[in-house]
């Protein structure tokens, strides 16, 4: 038994305390904070995501703020997808690559203004990359982090809490887009969004001391569907196909590889970084690709913090990225990254570190 606590390095979220009080019985680390992982019972917690409504505290998704006459020209230099049609009010899921073309963040990019932007990013440290390639360009941009943190509620009861606190204009808010505004002199930013397939929205508080207020009235509006803590759901992301940048990617990944070939616009200009590798990869094709598995095992099988060799014919042909039990589908299931020569149907067996398991690989979305 041990515990992890805030400090100096390791910040605690606004909703922390809050958290807290729900139960969290588990924590991991992302971004140096601290990210609820489990409130005691994590079956229960995935079906309120499946059948009703939950609440995250998602703070440790960090925003990287572009401000300036030149934010909106440092934002398409950073990622390969186009964003020249980007209006204000409006998200869009964006790959960040290196000049490789190797991934290193897939952020949520929020346009504020003309010359103010989010990029809501996963756990790496995007915030010096931003600065060193503003600087190096000699752009007219500040890049800082605001204070700003998210709070989800996802699941199919979730618009019914979020128009309940704000207004039932939230019932026409597009995938993605968002509106800036407040709650009780809250100030948040309200987004159709979040890590999972179950539907909800995403709050972006503005006041970090005001965190504990913005968790109760979410709390105090769903109460009536049983609302409950929860956080990104490990077992429904994988049901539901979403790749986990630096979970289901690696050194070398591209986007192409992990399904987001859809999110590179090869003709994007040609100071972007990482598009002219891009485009040799598109036009040579990506060695590797993602596919689910489904191993032949019927009982959940122990969870590892490995990839796991995947081979075929007794010659290895990628790696199993992660495994998890289906609640729904009652299967031990996953992601493979594997040589694009492999497809589904195909069997194969898995090297675990209990074990050797045979299983088939499979198209994805699993549900």
């Amino acid at each position: 038994m041990f515990s992890v606590f805030p400090t100096a390095r390791l910040r605690p979220s606004p909703f922390y305390e809050s958290a807290v009080a729900e139960g969290m019985t588990a924590a991991s680390i992302y971004n140096r904070m601290i990210m609820p992982a489990n409130y005691g019972d994590r079956e229960a917690e995935y079906w309120r995501l499946i059948n009703g409504v939950s609440v995250w505290d998602v703070a440790v998704e960090r925003q990287v703020q572009l401000t300036g006459k030149d934010a909106g020209k440092l934002a398409q230099i950073l990622s390969p997808r186009d964003l020249s049609k980007c209006k204000v009010g409006q998200g869009k899921y964006v790959p960040l690559c290196n000049h490789d073309g190797v991934l290193i963040n897939d952020p949520i990019l929020l346009k504020l203004d003309e010359d103010r932007y989010w990029f809501s990013i996963a756990d790496s440290d995007i915030w010096y990359w931003a600065r060193a390639i503003g600087a190096e360009r000699g752009l007219d941009v500040k890049v800082s982090e605001p204070d700003v943190s998210p709070l989800a509620v996802q699941g199919p009861k979730a618009e019914d809490v979020v128009a309940h606190i704000f207004g039932d204009w939230v019932r026409e808010v597009k995938y993605f887009w968002f509106k800036e505004t407040e709650i009780n002199g809250i100030p948040v930013a309200v987004q159709r969004s979040g890590w999972s397939k179950q539907g909800g929205f995403e709050i972006y508080l503005k006041d970090g001391t005001r965190g504990t207020e913005l968790w109760n009235i979410v709390k105090e509006a769903g109460q009536p569907h049983d609302i409950g803590p929860g956080n990104p759901n490990w077992c429904e992301r994988v049901e539901s196909g979403l790749v986990s940048y630096g979970g289901d990617s690696d050194g070398q990944t591209n986007p192409f590889e992990v399904r987001m070939g859809k999110y590179v616009d090869l003709d994007v200009p040609d100071d972007t970084i990482g598009i002219k590798a891009l485009r040799r990869i598109a036009a040579d094709g990506p060695k590797r690709h993602q596919l689910g598995v489904v191993l032949d095992s019927s009982e959940p099988v122990k969870a590892e913090f490995t990839w796991n060799d995947i081979e075929m014919d007794g010659t290895r042909i990628g790696d199993m990225t992660t495994c998890v039990w289906s609640y729904r589908m009652k299967k031990n299931i996953g992601f493979a990254l594997v040589a694009a020569s492999a497809k589904p149907g195909d069997r194969v067996v898995i090297r675990r570190g209990a074990g050797a398991v045979e299983g088939s690989l499979c198209e994805l979305p699993f549900l």
